[in-house]
């Protein structure tokens, strides 16, 4: 008797337990129509001028991955990239604006970039050979790379306080070195001018008026040196932390048609160092913070600039190399593919990544070259969602369930992007069309919400791989979650199966597991996943697949 007590104890225990820790919802896609739109490429990453012997917190995590030293030979590096192609990828960062061309009548030694005391970011000033120039423009036509190169927007300035520069840009270096690289056939598809001297400047800073001059100059220069060429390149700028004052009187300042593309940066998790990393990125809240910049964003060019459309330029969650153990883990793909949801929503045309390799927050190790867990999340992105942003809305209450929709790339359908931040609720969803919503998705609600027996709940949470053989649709589901179960992992799980390059040093398979489209999607406690609906009713996606 006792037994049996006990037992039905444990029973009951177990069953309000899995009823509080299951959310039950449905997932309403609007294909009709789509609210935004991103850009052709919009997965980039850049490489930056840090040396090897740039530290944060007595840690140097840069090895040899900069544009200087980088070795271009790794076998993986050139596989990576061609992964993504095509890749964009910014070359740039808080060293640019000290740095000079080896070209043309440049007068002063071209030596490296080296630590100096009271040097800016505490480094001298450092200068490009040609023919390193030379080797990344033949490696990056190899593999398909589209360039964003950053110019010294600092050359002819001099400071006037503790981060104050002043005077016009001297740009006699700049037009030696585009001119060269127009002669030699290498293409680059943007200029940018300055990094991170907008508004209260990050190490300097530049007078919005005498930015906005120095770009009409830059503006002139591209005009001119590209007069005979087909192709135009884009000028960006200026690749700072938005201010929506000093934005607004750039655009204006400089005038119609100058600036091509509007950048700016995010690290909107602050500091490396900081212990509390990992709740800042599980924190819905926080996480949602960063809309408001992307809407200030957009009104800033929809009032004052409509000839241009805006960049994330460069974005590495946290700051100062990022954090150690946490921007290299799975843990940081949560902050990361939700950038990237976010960024979209708000028709941002690219979003560049700090880095390729490079710092904590390399998509790939520093040493190894081999892929970090944010490598896969920026491929499958890349691979499976497209530029058409869809309003997606959900009627499960909790923050933690942070829910992207956009038509497939290159075939029909929709693709869902859903994060599960909370580390107890598992959620059971269907997606629907709010005006053609199946039968049989409107069943399957139903009978959800309907569900009495613990048995039926048991099977519906763990027997969520669709039934094989069957004439049904299926969608396609991409399951992600850090190995054993621990968020700083730096091996990414894709449905059960670890991500390790093979023993040839190629890339694993990313194969989704094919589900019954009328059984309901389940996300596991803290993991992320994309799901394909290749037979989703979306007029929206009619002309987005590729004949």
């Amino acid at each position: 008797m006792r037994f049996h007590l006990a037992l039905f104890l444990l029973l009951a225990s177990l069953q309000a337990t899995l009823s509080q820790d299951i959310a039950h919802g449905s997932l309403l896609v609007d294909g009709a129509q789509t609210k935004a739109q991103t850009g052709d490429n919009f997965i980039c990453a850049t490489i930056d001028w840090w040396p090897h012997d740039k530290c944060d917190y007595n840690h140097c995590p840069w090895g040899y991955s900069s544009v200087v030293n980088l070795d271009l030979s790794h076998p993986f590096l050139a596989k990576a990239i061609q992964e993504l192609k095509p890749l964009r990828i910014r070359l740039g960062g808080s060293l640019q604006d000290q740095v000079l061309y080896d070209v043309g009548s440049l007068k002063s030694p071209c030596h490296p970039l080296q630590k100096v005391k009271g040097g800016l970011f505490g480094f001298s000033k450092g200068c490009l050979h040609m023919k390193r120039w030379d080797e990344l423009n033949h490696f990056f036509n190899e593999t398909g790379a589209i360039v964003t190169f950053g110019l010294n927007a600092l050359h002819g300035k001099h400071q006037i306080s503790h981060n104050v520069w002043e005077g016009a840009w001297d740009p006699m270096n700049a037009y030696d070195f585009i001119k060269y690289t127009i002669s030699k056939g290498y293409k680059i598809d943007s200029w940018e001018l300055g990094n991170e001297l907008s508004g209260k400047g990050i190490g300097a800073s530049v007078g919005v008026k005498q930015y906005g001059k120095d770009l009409i100059k830059l503006k002139q220069i591209l005009d001119t040196l590209y007069e005979n060429s087909k192709f135009k390149p884009s000028l960006v700028a200026p690749g700072g932390f938005y201010e929506k004052q000093w934005y607004d009187k750039l655009l204006q300042v400089s005038g119609s048609g100058i600036i091509n593309v509007l950048t700016h940066h995010l690290y909107t998790l602050g500091p490396g160092s900081d212990e509390h990393l990992e709740r800042k990125i599980l924190d819905p809240e926080r996480l949602s913070k960063v809309e408001s910049i992307f809407g200030n964003l957009s009104e800033t060019i929809q009032k004052y600039g409509p000839w241009s459309s805006a960049w994330v330029g460069e974005a590495g969650g946290a700051y100062n190399s990022g954090g150690s153990h946490v921007s290299n883990s799975f843990l940081n793909s949560f902050w990361y593919l939700d950038q990237l949801g976010i960024a979209s929503s708000y028709s941002t045309k690219v979003y560049c990544r700090q880095t390729l390799i490079g710092g904590n927050y390399g998509l790939l190790n520093t040493t190894t070259f081999a892929p970090n867990p944010d490598f896969y999340s920026a491929l499958l992105w890349h691979r499976l969602m497209g530029k058409k942003v869809l309003a997606v809305s959900s009627d499960v209450s909790s923050p933690f369930l942070r829910t992207y929709a956009h038509c497939s790339k290159n075939r029909a359908g929709v693709t869902l992007l859903l994060i599960n931040l909370s580390n107890q609720t598992r959620f059971l969803l269907t997606a629907r069309n709010p005006v053609t919503a199946s039968v049989e998705e409107n069943e399957v609600a139903t009978s959800i919400h309907k569900e009495n027996s613990f048995s039926d709940k048991l099977k519906k949470t763990f027997s969520w791989v669709g039934t094989k053989g069957s004439e049904v649709t299926f969608r396609e589901e991409y399951h992600l979650t850090p190995k054993d179960g621990y968020l700083r992992s730096q091996t990414m799980v894709l449905n059960g199966i670890p991500l390790e390059l093979t023993d040839q040093g190629d890339l694993p398979t990313l194969a989704p597991v094919r589900n019954n489209v009328r059984s309901p999607i389940y996300m596991a406690p803290l993991s992320i996943a994309f799901v394909v609906y290749p037979n989703f009713d979306a007029p929206a996606c009619a002309t987005q697949r590729k004949l």
